[in-house]
C-alpha cells in the first residue's frame, strides 16, 4: 500500500474582495506546505486537481503551474495531474501535451499524468460543452493523439473534435516512454474500462471499502487481462480516496475530525460534482450534510469511511483498504476548514507510525512497473 495526497484548493467564502484574495493564497500557501510535508514523511504521490468556476470547493484553475512551483521544493514525491480536463474546448490536446511533458522534465521524472473529462456541468457548459456525453467522446479522442503527439515527428491529425496541421510538439517527455497514465473512476464501467486500457484507476466514488471492493475487483480483472494497454505498458494501480485525522491521542483525532468542517466540504461536492450520483439520504443543497459527532467519526473510521484515531486505529481503517485490494490511498487534508499546521502535524504522525507499516518499497509502484515493463 501506498499513500497520496489530494490538493483541492477548498476556499471558504470571504466578507470582501480583498479577504477572499489573501484565503485564496493562503489556501494555495498551505496546499504547497502539505506537499513539503508529505514529501518529508513517506508520501509517495501529490494529486493536484484542476477544476474551474467552481466556487469555494475548489480554486485550483491551473494546476500544471502550481505543480511546478511544488516540483521545485519537493525531491521524491510523484506530482500527479488528479485530473487534466482532456476536452479540447478546455484543454486543446497539444497544450496537455505540452505541460505534461514539461513538468516530466523539470521534476526530472516524477510526474504522474492522470486524465479525465470533468464533472460538473457548471464547468464544460462554461467552455461551451453541451453535455456529459460529448465530454466523453472528447477525452476518448484526445487521450490516444496525446500518445502519438509524444511519439511521432512530425504529427497531423484531422478529427471530429480538433484538428492539427503537421507540426513537431515539443518537448517529448523526460520519462521513457511516457509517465504513467492514469484515469479518474466513479460507475462500474469506468473502472472496467481502465483496467481494459491499462491505465491507473483514481478511484472518486465515495463510501466505505466494503462498498469499493466490487469496483476494485472488476478493475483488477480487467487490468489483469488487458494485453493492448492505450499506452506503452500497463499501470496496475488502483487508488481510492479517504480522509486523515491522526494523532498520538485519538480523542484530540476525533475532536479535530468533528470539527474540521468536512460535512460542509462533502455538501460542496455533491453540489457541484453533479456527474456523480448522490448516496440516498443525502440533503439538497442548500441544505448541508451534517457535521460529525466524535462518535460518528469513531464509527466511520472503523467501518473505513475516513482515517481517524491514534496511530493503531488508522492502521487498522488502512487495512480495510488492503484488504479489497487497493494499492494507493489518497487523502484529503485541507480539503475542509482544517489549519494546516493541524493537517501537517496529522501527516507527520501518520508517516512515522503508520506509513513504514505498510509501505516497506522505497521505489514507487508506477516506477517499478515502467522499469519492468522496459
Amino acid at each position: 500500500m501506498e499513500f497520496g495526497i489530494f490538493h483541492s484548493g477548498h476556499v471558504l467564502r470571504q466578507d470582501n474582495p480583498d479577504a477572499q484574495r489573501k484565503a485564496e493564497h493562503a489556501r494555495l500557501m498551505d496546499e504547497a506546505a502539505v506537499a513539503v510535508t508529505g514529501d518529508r514523511n513517506g508520501f509517495k504521490y501529490s494529486w493536484f486537481t484542476e477544476h474551474h468556476f467552481l466556487e469555494e470547493y475548489s480554486h485550483l484553475s491551473a494546476s500544471e503551474v502550481f505543480m511546478a512551483f511544488v516540483a521545485g521544493q519537493t525531491a521524491r514525491i510523484h506530482l500527479g495531474s488528479g485530473i487534466f480536463n482532456l476536452t479540447p474546448p478546455v484543454n486543446q490536446p497539444a497544450r496537455v501535451a505540452e505541460r505534461v511533458a514539461m513538468l516530466d522534465h523539470l521534476s526530472e521524472g516524477r510526474f504522474e499524468f492522470g486524465t479525465g473529462r470533468g464533472s460538473s456541468s457548471t464547468e464544460f457548459m462554461g467552455f461551451g460543452i453541451p453535455d456529459g456525453d460529448t465530454t466523453r467522446e472528447m477525452h476518448d479522442e484526445a487521450l490516444p493523439e496525446i500518445l502519438r503527439m509524444w511519439r511521432e515527428t512530425p504529427y497531423s491529425y484531422d478529427g471530429k473534435w480538433f484538428s492539427m496541421p503537421e507540426r513537431n510538439v515539443l518537448p517529448k517527455p523526460y520519462t521513457v516512454p511516457h509517465p504513467p497514465l492514469w484515469i479518474a473512476c466513479g460507475s462500474p464501467s469506468t473502472f472496467e474500462k481502465a483496467g481494459r486500457m491499462g491505465m491507473g484507476a483514481l478511484c472518486f466514488s465515495m463510501g466505505p471499502p466494503e462498498t469499493l471492493a466490487p469496483l476494485v475487483a472488476a478493475y483488477k480483472t480487467a487490468v489483469a487481462q488487458c494485453e493492448e494497454p492505450i499506452g506503452e505498458y500497463v499501470n496496475d494501480n488502483i487508488a481510492c480516496v479517504s480522509r486523515l485525522f491522526c494523532f498520538e491521542d485519538g480523542d484530540r483525532a476525533r475532536e479535530v475530525a468533528s470539527m474540521a468542517g468536512s460535512g460542509y466540504f462533502q455538501s460542496l461536492v455533491l453540489h457541484w460534482l453533479d456527474s456523480i450520483p448522490k448516496p440516498p439520504g443525502v440533503p439538497e443543497w442548500p441544505e448541508l450534510i451534517p457535521e460529525p459527532t466524535p462518535e460518528e467519526v469513531r464509527k466511520a473510521t472503523r467501518r473505513g469511511v475516513l482515517v481517524a484515531g491514534d496511530p493503531e486505529e488508522c492502521a487498522a481503517s488502512v487495512q480495510q483498504y488492503v484488504d479489497i485490494g487497493c494499492d494507493q490511498i489518497i487523502f484529503g487534508i485541507v480539503g475542509n476548514s482544517l489549519p494546516a499546521d493541524v493537517g501537517i502535524e496529522s501527516m507527520e504522525t501518520f508517516g512515522e507510525h503508520v506509513i513504514p507499516r505498510f509501505d516497506t518499497d522505497p521505489v514507487h509502484r508506477t516506477t517499478r512497473q515502467r522499469e519492468a515493463a522496459r
